[in-house]
């Protein structure tokens, strides 16, 4: 395990303006580092989490107890080298792992639910600035992130392009397709349909909307998935049973894998966050962001860009990141692409994919 410091957290000078007109009046940031900063302050690499991640990348998740979720790639001789950069991953504003979000208290002692604004991925972003400017890092030697996480590092480049001199997003999109909107809002509905959700105010009950957030977490995790992936590892195989039980228990290994992580999510997972998580990552599209043209979105960046995607990852193919990688040629940026073969998914990016290991260690001590 990477040796971390101990969890720490931030409260930003300022109050927080966002995409929607409206402010957060006080925002606390979470967040967890790995490795010495130098004195001159340019070793910093900033981690972005995806969806359902936290700032516990490479060490043991305080609820959980499972190892950080990226702990292959984070530590002493690993890709992201501790014993070098100076390794920073923050839990985003929304969340629910310790930075300002719907479980947090307002000012009246109560949490804030659905009084919570609707937030970005770019309001995200911004909050991930705040920290940088705290810490008194003006120039991170690399952003990284795959999947929500690439979309804060792309958003990081696009719109404040001075703070990272490199920029990897892997396995990720510059917009959201309807197709993805459709799958989330599937799972927020799964959610509100849940009669403990109350109207987001489950917080001051006995009881959480805990089915609606399995039923969303494994209509999602499917997508994170390949079709090759889950006939290699399930296929039509039973659960405990030599036969069929004609029933609607889990007869199928598959079906039992999928309730097992739908309740596991719910132990570590706010509902409203994944609400409100999703929703902005439906919003994003840094093109509409920017006159409608993704090239204008890096007109005249300096930073030296790296795409990576995965030829089973069919929630975010390697068109998307080709799409990237031609407003970038056209904005005249340094990019450099890789498709990789791996059967995972879109998970594969969190898996065991040596090639992965060596196009970011490339990348970073190039």
């Amino acid at each position: 395990m990477a040796k971390a410091s101990t969890s720490q957290s931030i409260t930003l000078d300022h109050p927080l303006a966002l995409d929607s007109g409206q402010e957060l009046a006080q925002v606390d940031i979470a967040y967890e580092t790995y490795g010495a900063l130098d004195e001159a302050k340019s070793n910093a690499i900033l981690i972005c989490h995806a969806l359902t991640g936290d700032q516990y990348v490479a060490s043991d998740h305080p609820i959980t107890g499972k190892p950080g979720w990226w702990e292959n790639m984070v530590g002493s001789g690993k890709p992201l080298d501790t014993d070098r950069f100076h390794v920073i991953c923050a839990n985003v504003i929304g969340s629910c792992m310790g930075s300002t979000g719907p479980a947090s208290l307002a000012s009246d002692g109560k949490p804030l639910a659905m009084r919570f604004p609707v937030i970005t991925i770019r309001d995200m972003v911004r909050g991930l600035v705040g920290l940088l400017d705290a810490l008194g890092i003006e120039q991170l030697h690399a952003v990284v992130g795959g999947s929500m996480g690439g979309m804060q590092a792309l958003s990081l480049a696009a719109n404040w392009p001075e703070r990272a001199a490199r920029v990897l997003a892997i396995a990720t999109t510059a917009r959201h397709s309807a197709q993805n909107i459709a799958f989330h809002e599937v799972g927020r509905q799964a959610i509100m349909a849940d009669p403990n959700w109350r109207d987001g105010d489950y917080y001051s009950h006995d009881t959480k909307p805990d089915n609606g957030l399995a039923v969303a977490r494994m209509a999602a995790h499917i997508t994170y998935l390949s079709e090759e992936g889950l006939t290699e590892k399930f296929g039509r195989r039973l659960q405990d049973r030599d036969a069929k039980s004609f029933g609607f228990d889990a007869d199928f290994q598959v079906e039992s894998y999928l309730r097992y992580q739908g309740s596991g999510f719910t132990r570590r997972f706010d509902a409203n966050s994944y609400l409100y998580i999703t929703r902005a990552m439906d919003y994003f599209d840094l093109a509409e962001e920017h006159g409608g043209k993704l090239a204008n979105a890096f007109a005249g960046s300096k930073s030296r860009f790296c795409l990576v995607s995965f030829d089973s990852d069919w929630l975010y193919p390697t068109s998307e990141s080709r799409h990237i990688v031609h407003a970038l040629n056209a904005a005249g940026a340094k990019v450099s692409f890789v498709e990789l073969s791996a059967p995972f998914g879109h998970d594969s990016f969190l898996l065991d994919v040596p090639a992965l290991d060596r196009v970011i260690e490339g990348f970073l001590n190039g």
